[in-house]
C-alpha cells in the first residue's frame, strides 16, 4: 500500500526475521494497530515462511493494479492481520516497496493503524503542523471477485518507517481478517530507536499507543502466538 523508503532498511539489524522463541506475560500492541507487512521477493516463500513457523498457510490475497505487488494474507485476531507482500511478476515494475524485490528472506517492513475518519485525522494532522501525504484511494480485487476499497495517508516523516502508515476501510468492504486463515494471534508489537522519548512524543501526537525501547539500532518487532508457540519477525 504505501512506500517504505529505503533508508529505512539500511538503518534496520541485518539479523535473521526468526528470533529465538519468547513468552510474554501479556499482550502488547498497539490499540489501532490494522495489519503488519512481511516483505519479500517472492511471494510463495513468505507463505511458506510464515506456514513453518506458525503452521498456518496464509491465503492469497490479489494483486494491487498499477503498484507492482500481491499478497497473501493471514488473520492475527480481531481487526488484525498479516499481510504478506511480494513482487507481482504479471505487472512490470513497482510503484511502491521496490525494496522488497532485494530481500531473498522475508522481513517487517512497515505497518498500519487504522483510522474511522482519515480526512478528520488529516485535518487534526495539519493543525498539528505534521506533515502528510494523502489521503489517496486504494483497492485490490480478491479472488472472489469482490473489490476491497481503502483510504490511507503516509507520514512524510515516518522515522524511518517505525511508525505507520494510516488507513480508513470502506465500510462496503469486510475487514481482511474476518476471512483470513486463522489461528494465530499477535502478542507484542514494538520498537526500538536510539531517539525512543522522540519517538514516543510523536507517537502520542498521533494517538499511537506504541510501544517503544531504547535500542542503538532503529527497528520494528511482531511476537506471533499459534499452536506451534511464539516466534519473533523483525525488519
Amino acid at each position: 500500500m504505501e512506500s517504505i523508503p529505503r533508508r529505512t532498511f539500511l538503518a534496520l539489524t541485518a539479523g535473521a526475521a526468526v528470533a529465538s522463541r519468547l513468552s510474554w506475560a501479556a499482550e502488547q500492541v498497539p490499540s489501532l494497530l490494522d495489519h503488519i507487512l512481511l516483505g519479500g521477493n517472492d511471494l510463495e516463500r513468505g507463505i511458506a515462511f510464515v506456514e513453518q513457523h506458525t503452521g498456518v498457510r496464509a491465503a492469497f490475497g490479489g494483486v494491487h493494479p498499477g503498484r507492482g505487488t500481491q499478497n497473501a494474507l493471514l488473520s492475527l485476531g480481531e481487526r488484525r492481520y498479516l499481510e504478506i507482500i511480494a513482487p507481482d511478476p504479471g505487472q512490470s515494475g513497482m510503484q511502491q516497496y521496490s525494496v522488497i524485490s532485494k530481500l531473498n528472506e522475508p522481513r517487517l517492513i512497515g505497518w498500519a493503524a487504522h483510522r474511522d475518519n482519515l480526512d478528520q485525522f488529516a485535518r487534526q494532522l495539519r493543525q498539528e503542523g505534521i506533515e502528510f501525504e494523502g489521503p489517496q484511494p486504494g483497492l485490490r480485487q480478491r479472488p472472489d471477485g469482490k473489490l476491497l476499497r481503502w483510504k490511507a495517508l503516509r507520514l512524510k516523516d515516518d522515522r524511518g518507517g517505525l511508525l505507520p502508515f494510516f488507513i480508513e476501510w470502506s465500510k462496503e468492504s469486510v475487514h481482511p481478517s474476518v476471512d483470513a486463515p486463522k489461528g494465530c494471534t499477535l502478542r507484542r508489537f514494538e520498537a526500538t530507536s536510539l531517539e525512543a522519548e522522540d519517538l514516543l512524543r510523536l507517537a502520542s501526537r498521533l494517538q499511537l499507543d506504541l510501544h517503544v525501547l531504547t535500542a542503538k539500532e532503529r527497528f520494528l518487532r511482531a511476537v506471533i502466538a499459534s499452536s506451534k508457540g511464539e516466534f519473533s519477525i523483525s525488519s
